[in-house]
């Protein structure tokens, strides 16, 4: 009778040290995580810029991978970090597909074209305002913010990603929720 033995994948950490001897081995991140950034950066900035931008994102991890703190086993906080500091070098494009957004209330990336007008237009006029919403937070509040909606990363996953401290996340994500919250407040004033 043979045992079997269980081979478990390496953590991100263990790919990146030895990608640093074996520079093709840093695939494997890729291979793991690039679906994931895609699909936050194209939420963030719409499909084609977050090809570009994944791009960019692992070409940076790629190069800055001696830097990377190998005490962290998972290596998707810091893949989110490297994707919104390049989301907030191209701010200003992210404003206005908020602000069209708003203006619209169509969101062409995620639209489903399944749901009935009644229920199009009630969404619409939410999207709306959130959108209005968003575009207004500072760039720190909407990084938080959507870090933690879209990605799911928790208070110190946010911290590690964005490279700040535990209490600036739960500040700007204090003030980033009391900012949306007013804002779809007032929409159901108005339509009650």
């Amino acid at each position: 009778m043979t045992a079997e033995i269980e081979v478990r994948p390496a953590t991100d950490a263990a790919v990146v040290e030895a990608s640093l001897a074996d520079p093709a081995g840093f695939a494997t991140l890729f291979d793991r995580h690039a679906t994931t950034i895609r699909d936050y950066l194209a939420r963030r900035v719409g499909p084609q810029p977050a090809e570009d931008l994944t791009g960019e994102t692992f070409l940076i991890a790629f190069s800055r991978r001696g830097d990377y703190d190998r005490a962290h086993p998972n290596a998707l906080p810091w893949l989110y970090g490297i994707a919104s500091n390049l989301i907030r070098q191209r701010r200003r494009a992210e404003v206005r597909q908020l602000r069209a957004l708003a203006r619209t209330g169509v969101d062409g990336i995620f639209a489903d074209h399944a749901e009935s007008v009644a229920a199009k237009v009630t969404a619409q006029a939410s999207t709306r305002v959130l959108a209005g919403a968003l575009a207004r937070l500072t760039a720190g509040e909407r990084d938080v913010l959507l870090l933690m909606a879209w990605a799911g990363l928790s208070y110190e996953e946010l911290a590690a990603a964005l490279d700040i401290p535990l209490g600036t996340v739960r500040s700007r994500l204090s003030r980033a929720r009391t900012k949306v919250r007013a804002a779809l407040t007032n929409l159901e004033g108005a339509q009650s």
